[in-house]
């Protein structure tokens, strides 16, 4: 099935179709090389269009409804994987995923958002916007990695915590507080990667880390663009939200420059709902190769620096 086009897609689009009825119709010598031909210049206009991408058309590839999503990468990237549910206190948030996992020669603990695919897997879900029980089952399954030296990976997809009157009631902005303090001197290597949406605090809430890295063609932001447009336009329309997300400064590669993250993970062909199983073997390729150097550091050193990463943050001469 052929992934749902986006408004800057709608010419690569076209020409998978053409291909797909190509290929459909049988082949013989004579289309074998139009079909060739038609297929590189597919991954060549799919490579041109997405190197050029505007901050609102890259936030739109990371909602994409076939983007590789947290349990998608569980099955693509990892050997093992056991579930831990809930947080001891209130609930089992479905928003926030956690459990031991295996990949290569190393067990982590694997924390992440996900938001679900059908209607009521999301409902459940939240469309990956965590409530406290999420942070809190979170953190303390971080703990109890910290407990037995397991290295903690954590994929961020989040538009945001959830915003809703009970979960700040169950004190949301001060477990994403506590969170972010505890991660921090947490005594384990934290590797963390944004899949998808990396979303303000509901992002952050699981997003300290030793190193931070962000798929190609994912956004990490304060805020979404159309909150933005709405505080600052007072309507997030379609001339504002393009607006908002060019202001924000919300790509991976303005953010690697800005030195908020560390790597830039590229996405195969264009981007990671055209291709996940080449993706899942591109993020399983950085996970490795980071808990390889990490797990040889000793812990007082990963927490000096992790230190001083996040002191920097912000700080201009």
């Amino acid at each position: 099935m052929l992934p749902t086009p986006l408004p800057f897609e709608q010419d690569i689009h076209e020409l998978e179709v053409a291909l797909a009825a190509l290929e459909a119709a049988g082949t013989d010598a004579s289309q074998a090389g139009e079909i060739k031909s038609m297929r590189r210049q597919l991954l060549n206009l799919q490579k041109s269009r997405y190197a050029q991408l505007s901050a609102w058309d890259t936030v739109l590839v990371s909602r994409h409804p076939n983007r590789p999503q947290f349990l998608d990468y569980v099955d693509l990237i990892f050997d093992e994987f056991v579930e831990l549910h809930g947080d001891r206190a209130f609930g089992d948030d479905q928003a926030i995923r956690t459990g031991f996992a295996r990949i290569g020669d190393f067990k982590v603990l694997l924390v992440g958002h996900h938001k679900g695919r059908t209607l009521a897997e999301r409902q459940q879900c939240f469309y990956g916007c965590a409530h406290p029980e999420g942070y809190r089952k979170a953190l303390s399954k971080m703990k109890l990695a910290a407990k037995f030296g397991l290295p903690v990976l954590c994929l961020i997809d989040t538009p945001g915590a959830y915003p809703g009157i009970g979960a700040e009631e169950r004190g949301q902005s001060q477990l994403i507080a506590t969170s972010i303090l505890e991660m921090t001197i947490l005594p384990t290597p934290i590797v963390c990667v944004v899949i998808g949406e990396g979303g303000s605090g509901g992002a952050l809430g699981i997003g300290v880390g030793d190193r931070v890295g962000m798929l190609q063609h994912a956004y990490y932001s304060v805020i979404s663009p159309e909150g933005c447009a709405g505080i600052l336009w007072k309507v997030a329309t379609d001339e504002t939200k393009p607006r908002a997300a060019a202001a924000l400064r919300l790509t991976s590669r303005e953010l690697l420059q800005a030195g908020i993250i560390d790597d830039i993970i590229p996405e195969p062909h264009g981007a990671a709902h055209r291709h996940p199983r080449e993706m899942g073997q591109t993020l399983k390729t950085y996970l490795v190769r980071w808990l390889k150097e990490l797990t040889h550091s000793s812990i007082e050193l990963l927490l000096n620096q992790r230190y001083e990463k996040y002191r920097k943050i912000g700080a201009f001469a």
